[in-house]
């Protein structure tokens, strides 16, 4: 389980008070390699390199490649010196500022033969992050009770939304069925006009065929009879001189040898016929050429009738219309049901929310499982600064880190991107944002929903708060 670090550092700070201190040591070598410190011993520098007699430890005098054997001198320009900081927070600092008149332990020890004059404030120090430790360690604890309640209402509204898509994905069934039902009807019912309708086409297809036949033979006699000019019933060549349209090759003239009448001398009207079919699209009768084209009157538009079934379009229509509606919402709720909101859905809450921070020239948009954006606090337009990607925390926090990608391009740059850091807290908020790297930003968001239960702490830690 994973514990949150103030918790750590409120145990660990009680517990790392030093109180072997008094006991015989070297002058301010750590707790950690105290056992390599033995009088009347010989020294083992740590790093291994040799051995020396033990009062040459701290003679001021850099023997240990490693600086080991001066922990409370600046000999070694590499060694370093361990503030014990009683009742504070130990720490190391570098060798090169032991005695350098400045205090830089708050329990002075780094100042032990310069003569500085230094107080002790490591108590007061402890006192302000114990008060400050206790406080975060408050708020977790408060954030986790929170976490609770929100773990227990996203499980409930993702049970209803679980159980409002399946009751849409019933009706939705339902209504395909029904739909289709009504489409086997209606498609019954309009089979006998439909089939009615065909023969009426086929057969109306037919008569105009028969007439059009029927008039091409009676233009066909017509021609015959213009042609032959002295009514022997035989069409000649000299009588279809007289139409010059009727040239093959069209090179101006109509000469015996192009072919008209079939390499024969005069055809009857039988043999006509195949002569009409050649020249029918070319023929222009005499009288035509004198008279002018007939303008065409209108002729009344022939309707198609109109089905009587207006009332199955309209409910299949209708139905289809809904079937839509359904499918576009039980996709949303698919989308929504299928984020990872955590281990126990415990950030289901931050879905279809926004938190905004203002600054002086910017306000930030964060809607988290969405997308981040930036628009100029007095006038003008969004900037996407990334869309979601995916939780990006360490391995053993991945939920801490949400990243944000794919936003508006810079120019001559990269696509923004966004990585928000979530910490706990009992308010849900944007705490701060910046731009550390040219097109990445980054926010700190807070939510009870990171928060974790803290440790049960022993009271009796407290009492070596005053060592």
């Amino acid at each position: 389980v994973y514990i949150p670090l103030v918790i750590v550092a409120l145990v660990v700070f009680t517990l790392c008070t030093d109180a072997w201190f008094s006991s015989k040591h070297p002058r301010f070598s750590h707790l950690c390699t105290r056992q390599f410190y033995e009088e009347n011993k010989p020294f083992t520098c740590l790093d291994g390199s040799r051995t020396i007699p033990f009062d040459r430890v701290n003679d001021d005098y850099c023997d240990c490649q490693d600086g080991s054997d001066e922990p409370g001198t600046a000999a070694c320009p590499n060694g370093s010196f361990h503030c014990t900081n009683a009742g504070f927070r130990s720490a190391f600092i570098p060798s090169s500022r032991v005695n350098d008149g400045i205090c830089d332990c708050c329990d002075t020890t780094d100042e032990y033969n310069s003569g500085a004059t230094c107080q002790n404030t490591c108590r007061e120090l402890g006192r302000k992050e114990r008060e400050s430790l206790q406080k975060m360690a408050e708020i977790a604890k408060e954030g986790f009770l929170l976490k609770q309640q929100l773990i227990h209402e996203a499980k409930r509204g993702l049970e209803e939304k679980q159980a409002k898509l399946e009751e849409l994905q019933t009706s939705k069934k339902g209504m395909e069925e029904k739909v289709e039902a009504l489409r086997t009807v209606k498609e019954a019912a309009e089979q006998p006009e439909k089939e009615a309708k065909e023969r009426h086409l086929k057969a109306w297809e037919e008569q105009k065929a028969l007439i059009r036949m029927e008039k091409d033979k009676a233009k066909m006699a017509e021609v015959f009879l213009e042609l032959d000019e002295d009514a022997d019933g035989f069409i000649t060549v000299a009588e279809l001189l007289s139409h010059s349209e009727l040239d093959p090759d069209s090179d101006g003239s109509l000469t015996e040898t192009e072919g008209l009448l079939g390499g024969a001398d005069k055809v009857d009207t039988v043999a006509f016929e195949t002569v009409w079919g050649n020249i029918k699209e070319k023929y222009i009768s005499k009288t035509q050429a004198d008279t002018p084209a007939p303008v065409e009157t209108p002729q009344e538009e022939v309707r198609e009738p109109v089905p009587d079934n207006d009332s199955e379009v309209y409910c299949l229509s209708s139905s289809a219309g809904l079937i839509l509606y359904l499918l576009f919402i039980c996709r949303s709720l698919e989308k929504e049901i299928s984020f990872d909101y955590g281990p126990s859905a415990e950030f289901a809450y931050l879905y279809s929310q926004c938190y905004e921070l203002s600054t002086s020239e910017y306000i930030y948009r964060l809607c988290p499982f969405n997308r981040v954006s930036q628009k100029p606090k007095y006038g003008g337009s969004e900037t996407s600064l990334g869309t979601w990607g995916t939780w990006a925390g360490p391995e053993a926090n991945v939920y801490s880190v949400m990243k944000y990608e794919h936003g508006t391009g810079c120019w001559q740059g990269p696509n923004r991107s966004t990585t928000v850091k979530l910490t706990c807290g009992k308010e849900t908020i944007v705490t701060s944002t910046s731009e550390p790297s040219r097109c990445e930003y980054l926010m700190e968001f807070t939510t009870p929903a990171v928060c974790q239960e803290p440790p049960s702490l022993d009271p009796t830690l407290h009492e070596h708060e005053e060592l």
